[in-house]
């Protein structure tokens, strides 16, 4: 299969593209945020780019246009703030999906997580769950959040090969 040519950019908080990546993290889960438009969640997205560790956004790059994202978040699920800190906003445009850019993110954000010392961290889901169990994520909870049914999964990666 052509895997297409991709290359894995940090996004900082003055990149063209944060609208675009924010807009679509807008598209898929706002309706997790009621009450946030689209300017609030820009704005919530852009602080979220930070230069290193938590909180970090990274983005596929096809040429100079994103096709996918990752995000390295201290709080992802407003009633876990036990629970720190959590890969979130995997997304890939439908036309580059099945080429393993998602896989390739949740490494990259996996590496930034160890490089700066989080041995442990979360995320949720209400359909990958296959996908990150192929990565080495375990299942920690079965639960609703938001009204939506959902897996909080964990990655050890002080333990990983």
């Amino acid at each position: 299969m052509d895997t297409g040519c991709f290359r894995l950019l940090r996004i900082d908080d003055a990149s063209p593209h944060v609208a675009t990546l924010a807009g679509w993290a807008h598209e898929e889960w706002g309706h997790l945020h009621p009450g946030r438009d689209l300017e609030a969640a820009i704005a919530s997205f852009r602080a979220d780019c930070g230069p290193a560790g938590v909180p970090s956004v990274f983005a596929a790059m096809a040429d100079e246009r994103p096709v996918g994202m990752a995000s390295l978040v201290a709080d992802d699920m407003s009633d876990r703030r036990d629970l720190t800190p959590w890969l979130a906003s995997v997304y890939v445009r439908p036309e580059w999906r099945g080429r393993g850019i998602a896989s390739r993110l949740v490494r990259r954000v996996e590496e930034e997580a160890l490089a700066h010392g989080h041995g442990r961290f979360y995320l949720y889901t209400p359909d990958q769950q296959a996908l990150y169990r192929r990565l080495g994520w375990k299942d920690l909870e079965d639960r609703h959040y938001r009204g939506e049914a959902v897996t909080i999964m964990h990655r050890d990666l002080a333990s990983s090969p």
